[in-house]
């Protein structure tokens, strides 16, 4: 069964099938949300949030075959609330988290490349890389044009190579 199928059903009051999308999207979520923010907590508080927001609107979706692209609007709205709310005040386990990441292998290197980008071009990275997203959903669920999303990713992989190429320079080893 194809997930607007799922979508449907959901939309006429089968929890199941909405527990069945929130499943298949939940990875994605989490990986759109830590894009935005850097505590676990935060994460899935804001996951959270954004599922009840689903749950309580899911029968105004008009196009079931969009469901992931709105679902991720509402999180990406969320997550821009909560960083509104925490803008003045940076936790001390966050800062704990940004030291044990530097401590990692190869893979973590990216991932510190990654979040050492500035939001717009982490984001678009996110859901391009990972997310596997077109630049024409990308645009939508940003609610900007696909010719920005386009010289974002541009600049965002530019940055990523010099900081990548930085990091080598500096012999940085992780063995």
């Amino acid at each position: 069964m194809d997930l607007s199928a799922y979508v449907r059903k959901a939309q006429k009051g089968q929890h199941e099938a909405f527990v069945h999308l929130i499943k298949t999207n939940e990875s994605s979520m989490y990986r759109v949300a830590k894009s935005f923010l850097k505590g676990d907590t935060e994460c899935a508080d804001v996951i959270q949030e954004s599922i009840l927001k689903a749950f309580q609107g899911i029968r105004a979706l008009k196009e079931p075959a969009y469901f992931k692209t709105w679902l991720i609007r509402i999180l990406i709205n969320e997550c821009q609330k909560a960083q509104q709310r925490r803008k003045q005040v940076i936790p001390m386990a966050e800062l704990a988290e940004r030291s044990a990441h530097k401590d990692a292998n190869e893979r973590m290197e990216l991932d510190e490349a990654i979040s050492s980008l500035d939001e717009e071009f982490r984001v678009i990275i996110t859901l391009f890389y990972v997310e596997d997203l077109p630049l024409k959903e990308i645009a939508l669920m940003l609610d900007i044009p696909e010719g920005t999303v386009k010289s974002r990713l541009h600049r965002a992989r530019e940055k990523l190579a010099l900081y990548l190429q930085c990091t080598d320079k500096r012999g940085i080893s992780y063995e």
